[in-house]
């Protein structure tokens, strides 16, 4: 409706443009003021001769001139005179303003309606982007948006589009940028915040790191209800060696589902192997952490440990009550080669736990399974 009404606009302000000009009166003939102009011209031009003012012949040369001028606008003047009658003028004029309201609209709309198409959908770019149409590829699709925001890089909106597009297409590292861009340039909302931690997870092979559990726990802020995020904190807890919270938040976020909802299958895979791992004790990172490790490079292997490293030291920081949670430390730092970091977390423990000696004891007989000394 709006499209039609600006065409009407148009339309109109078209014929108006075409009426002007014919609903205008004829000026007047202007050819008597002229021949009084010639006519003093050469008055001035004998008085300029007379006083001495120019020569004669440069008098001669300008009376000429203004003479041939004279006799022009003389012969203007007759044949207006005797011209065509003002009558059948004036018939044409109002032929044409009655003929050009009619003509020009029909004829504008029958040539849009053959060679426009008014009933065409809208096709915006997320759905040129999901269709991938023809046989135009995904990759081309991506460079025509990457050209795009190279040009507009404060477009929030192409960031948000192109930011899952790179996800799909394994572009991790460049997922986490256009989810920064989005977030920057569009504000915060739960999607763009969990999205974020998403990318930042696969960016670092699946391992949920500090800064990324940050973005999740800043989306559940925004909306606690939020399947991705709520996941994602269970993934963390998991990772820490923490399988009952896993478990947990993985339970209601089942319970909390709708019958259909395609990730819950997803989740119950993952909450039977916490499950099943939870019937095992935890002597540091799980079976799966160290078989899928091992494929690893070494600088990934690495920084997935210190990941968990990160997350683990910090839970115990705030509770020091876990002497399970104390070896998987100890242990891990093991694992990196810090043998005299492992000792003073060793001993960081049994400070913690002094206050329970049932708690230090259990602590004991698991970090001699260790055999660390001191």
């Amino acid at each position: 409706m709006t499209l039609w009404f600006v065409l009407s606009l148009m339309t109109v302000a078209a014929i108006f443009a075409v009426l002007w000009p014919l609903a205008r009166r004829a000026e007047p003939a202007r050819a008597g003021t002229d021949l009084a102009v010639y006519r003093d011209q050469i008055e001035e031009v004998r008085r300029d001769l007379a006083a001495g003012l120019i020569g004669e012949q440069e008098a001669l040369a300008a009376e000429r001139e203004v003479s041939r001028r004279l006799i022009a606008a003389a012969d203007a003047s007759a044949a207006d005179t005797i011209g065509t009658p003002a009558a059948p003028i004036a018939w044409r004029r109002r032929a044409a303003a009655l003929a050009i309201p009619l003509l020009l609209p029909i004829g504008a709309g029958g040539l849009y309606l053959a060679l426009g198409s008014p009933t065409l959908p809208d096709q915006p770019l997320a759905g040129r982007l999901a269709a991938s149409p023809g046989g135009q590829s995904i990759d081309s699709l991506v460079a025509q948006i990457e050209a795009h925001l190279e040009a507009h890089p404060q477009d929030g909106r192409g960031w948000d589009l192109i930011a899952p597009v790179y996800i799909r297409l394994g572009r991790f590292d460049d997922a986490v940028s256009a989810r920064r861009n989005a977030l920057r340039l569009n504000g915060e909302t739960a999607d763009r915040v969990a999205g974020l931690g998403e990318a930042l997870v696969l960016d670092e092979n699946g391992v949920v790191t500090g800064e990324a559990k940050a973005a999740f726990d800043r989306a559940l802020e925004l909306d606690p209800s939020h399947v991705q995020a709520r996941y994602f904190i269970g993934l963390a807890a998991e990772q820490d060696g923490d399988r009952q919270k896993a478990s947990t938040v993985w339970q209601a976020l089942l319970a909390s589902a709708p019958p259909d909802a395609p990730w819950a299958e997803f989740v119950r895979r993952a909450l039977a192997r916490v499950e099943e791992g939870a019937e095992r004790r935890a002597n540091g990172p799980s079976q799966e952490q160290v078989a899928a490790s091992s494929e690893l490079s070494t600088d990934q292997r690495n920084t997935m440990i210190r990941a968990m490293v990160e997350r683990l030291s910090q839970r115990l920081a705030r509770d020091g009550s876990d002497p399970e949670g104390w070896l998987r430390l100890v242990r891990s730092y093991m694992v990196l080669g810090e043998a005299e970091k492992a000792r003073a977390v060793a001993g960081d423990a049994r400070r913690a736990l002094a206050g329970d000696p049932a708690k230090l004891r259990q602590f004991e007989d698991l970090v001699k399974t260790l055999g660390l000394k001191g």
